[in-house]
């Protein structure tokens, strides 16, 4: 099945331009000389870098034209190998390997009559357990505040997704500064700003009760001073694990905190590839792995690295924050592996703009999933979001120009 070309889509899902960065989703559809496409997505949606991306997977497309669509672990490999930039990784590349990969097992399900999952060894998991996502920018219409500064607005979005069946939720608490308060995240925190943070996620467990589990996300936006006074301050509240503490890429950091706290530390949509993960392995500091399936190096790479945490007894909790065609890849990849924590739904995801952008609008109920059982990673974006987006196609005759 001989891949003819690649077309390269800047889809128009809402909020481009917004105050917290453009949401830009790129998504790929490979076309084979049998008239089955498979479609991915370059995970760099949000903050700075879609651009980049829409560039770096056009380059790799040229490489792969000819290629037979069925070989997607011979077409990584070529591309990690072969490229000169492949082996260096980081953001960028591994973006764009992953988007490859991950609309490569969408041909090849399509082609079998299976879903993503059947080609992963098989469903272990379904009704998957869900977690509501970033709840410091607020919750869709259900309780729509940009920016969350006050603890009663915590605990009221706390009450308003329990309302829609979550008992789990993720929030960083020290994103938003309060009015009037001198507002620090690195090296010893000010009283004022502890006691801030704290009670922000007080409240959120007093609205929750005993039985919500609540995530600590910290965007990397804390050193190992911070993190740890800001962890220890938090553990009467029984948190679930505590996300990016530190700088993601520095494994003897996330080490110190790991070692000095209770919780579980958790990091992974800022690590690429088997072989970025394999220090925080080895140095045991992270517990809950989250891989992008968008950006981690796709189906194929995101399967393996968490058949290596596994040996490391660690759990996984995919990152997921993009097109419907990330939520869909994500969904595919927690079915088939043994270690399975949660699922991240995004606030991102409920945007009405981004929801319409793709032909299924899978949503949790009740706070689960259940993992569809189409073909391939069974997503593709509308017709009409293909039409409206910015288009570039690479084939034979049509190679990549930026001018």
């Amino acid at each position: 099945m001989k891949i003819t070309s690649v077309d390269v889509m800047q889809i128009k899902s809402g909020n481009a331009g917004a105050s917290r960065g453009a949401w830009s989703p790129v998504v790929i559809r490979i076309n084979t000389d049998e008239g089955i496409s498979g479609f991915g997505e370059v995970g760099l949606a949000y903050g700075k870098g879609w651009r980049g991306g829409f560039g770096m997977v056009c380059d790799f497309a040229e490489a792969i034209i000819g290629d037979d669509a069925l070989c997607s672990d011979k077409i990584w490999n070529k591309l990690f190998r072969s490229t000169f930039w492949g082996m260096g990784g980081g953001t960028v590349v591994s973006a764009a390997m992953s988007a490859i990969d991950i609309a490569l097992i969408d041909i090849k399900g399509k082609a079998l009559g299976v879903p993503a999952y059947e080609l992963l060894g098989g469903k272990q998991n379904d009704n998957l357990r869900v977690y509501a996502s970033q709840l410091q920018y607020g919750w869709g219409e259900a309780y729509p505040v940009s920016k969350l500064t006050k603890a009663n607005e915590y605990a009221e979005v706390t009450k308003a997704v329990m309302a829609e069946g979550y008992d789990a939720l993720k929030v960083d608490p020290i994103a938003v500064p309060k009015p009037g308060i001198e507002w620090n995240r690195r090296g010893p925190l000010t009283n004022a700003v502890l006691n801030e943070v704290v009670g922000r996620v007080a409240a959120m467990r007093e609205a929750g009760g005993d039985d919500m589990d609540i995530i600590i996300e910290l965007h990397s936006n804390t050193d190992t001073t911070s993190a740890i006074q800001l962890a220890k301050a938090l553990e009467p509240l029984r948190i679930f694990y505590i996300e990016e503490p530190v700088h993601p890429l520095n494994s003897e950091m996330m080490s110190e905190v790991a070692r000095e706290i209770s919780m579980p530390v958790a990091s992974g949509e800022r690590i690429y590839t088997r072989f970025g993960y394999r220090q925080f392995f080895e140095n045991h500091s992270i517990k809950v792995i989250q891989p992008d399936i968008c950006t981690c190096g796709g189906i194929s790479e995101a399967k393996k690295i968490c058949e290596m945490a596994q040996v490391y007894d660690a759990n996984v909790q995919v990152h997921v924050c993009g097109s419907p065609i990330s939520k869909a890849a994500a969904l595919q990849v927690e079915a088939a592996i043994p270690n399975f924590l949660i699922h991240e739904h995004h606030q991102r995801a409920l945007g009405k703009e981004s929801r319409e952008s793709c032909i299924h609008d899978y949503q949790p109920v009740n706070g689960r999933y259940s993992v569809p059982d189409l073909p391939g990673i069974g997503q593709e974006p509308t017709e009409e979001a293909m039409k409206n987006a910015v288009v570039h196609t690479i084939s034979e005759s049509k190679i990549y120009s930026m001018s």
